[in-house]
């Protein structure tokens, strides 16, 4: 009974939270003229980090250093293949220039530096604060290019609350998300254990996913909205901030770092690293995020969940199910992911389109 409680709790307080996070800084982006991508790349993406910062870095100081790595491991694969997934399946998502441009392509910068770094079996001290002073850097740019950026963004209507009433939603809903993410999180590790589910799917899937809830409830409010921008630069901006701050600072407060496992550098890097790759494609492909988008990151979701089930069970159906998403899935999905981008790279040589397209509202 407690425990549906904690779940049933969890959820509503997580819509609520979101809700109250995304008209607060839509409403602040539309008093200060900040672009609403901006604030989603930045406010909205980090504050709704707050609990896998929380628990990576409790996780390195109490000795837990799989939990640590793989929950930042496992965040960002859930983020983009089921929380865009299901955002465009929403409603399909436009993708602004400087996504496209800056976001996007460091977002990819990190996760290969970080698949570099781990192969040694350790995020040392020193690569924590690499990877920490590159979060600061991004900040600054993120300042800048709000200062210098010609383009205004979606629109969003200036709401009659005053500036401190925006601000104390923004903060209000942080704290109710994460509060929300902690009783969902704390249940369905219950839940989990009840059922007898091993510790390590717990972290690699329950924890990861529990801890991204905030950006699940976030984007589809947003999405739901309108706000089109804050729903993918959520994302795109919480990946950000998860390798280079949230690893970043669990590396860096303690002293051997943080180890990372075989399995870890043989399965869950490369796939943070194809998923943070396989954004871009996509992307470029008309500068949406289609429904078709969106069905096929979820069923690349469903498909990696269920070998990390099967993995950790040594269950029998593992070799073939394990060959049939090497030699069938995976190709198929990943021929489904470009084939759009190639007709459309196709379709604007003919028109004498522009390299990079034009963002669409």
């Amino acid at each position: 009974m407690v425990t549906a409680l904690y779940l049933i709790g969890g959820l509503v307080l997580l819509v609520a939270g979101a809700e109250g996070l995304v008209r607060g800084a839509s409403g602040l982006a539309a008093r200060f003229g900040i672009p609403p991508l901006v604030i989603g790349l930045t406010v909205v993406a980090f504050g709704t980090s707050a609990p896998e910062m929380a628990v990576s870095v409790t996780g390195a100081l109490h000795g837990q250093p799989d939990l640590a790595y793989g929950n930042v491991m496992g965040s960002n694969i859930f983020n983009i293949l089921f929380i865009l997934g299901l955002a465009a399946v929403i409603t399909p998502l436009s993708v602004a220039r400087q996504l496209l441009r800056i976001d996007v392509p460091l977002m990819i910068a990190a996760s290969g530096l970080v698949f570099v770094l781990a192969q040694d079996g350790r995020i040392g001290r020193v690569d924590g604060m690499i990877l920490f002073a590159g979060l600061l850097a991004y900040i600054w740019l993120q300042v800048r290019l709000a200062r210098t950026s010609g383009e205004p963004g979606e629109e969003v209507p200036e709401a009659p609350r005053s500036a401190w009433a925006q601000i104390a939603l923004v903060v209000v809903g942080l704290g109710v998300l994460v509060a929300g993410s902690n009783l969902l999180v704390t249940g369905a590790v219950q839940i989990a254990r009840v059922l007898g589910v091993s510790e390590l799917v717990i972290g690699l899937t329950i924890v990861a996913a529990g801890t991204s809830l905030p950006e699940v409830a976030t984007s589809v409010i947003a999405a739901i909205r309108g706000q089109r921008d804050i729903a993918v630069g959520n994302v795109i901006g919480s990946n950000i901030f998860n390798i280079s701050g949230v690893l970043g600072l669990s590396a860096t407060v303690v002293r051997g770092g943080v180890t990372v496992s075989p399995p870890a550098i043989a399965v869950d890097t490369p796939v943070m690293l194809a998923v943070a790759v396989a954004t871009l494609p996509v992307f470029l492909t008309g500068s949406r995020v289609s429904r078709g988008h969106g069905i096929l990151f979820l069923a690349a979701y469903t498909a990696y969940t269920g070998w990390l089930v099967l993995d950790a069970a040594r269950h029998p159906a593992l070799p073939g199910y394990q060959s049939a998403l090497i030699y069938a899935v995976l190709p198929v999905m990943a021929g489904a992911a470009v084939w759009p981008w190639i007709r459309w790279r196709i379709a604007s040589r003919q028109d004498g389109a522009p390299e990079v397209p034009a963002e669409r509202g």
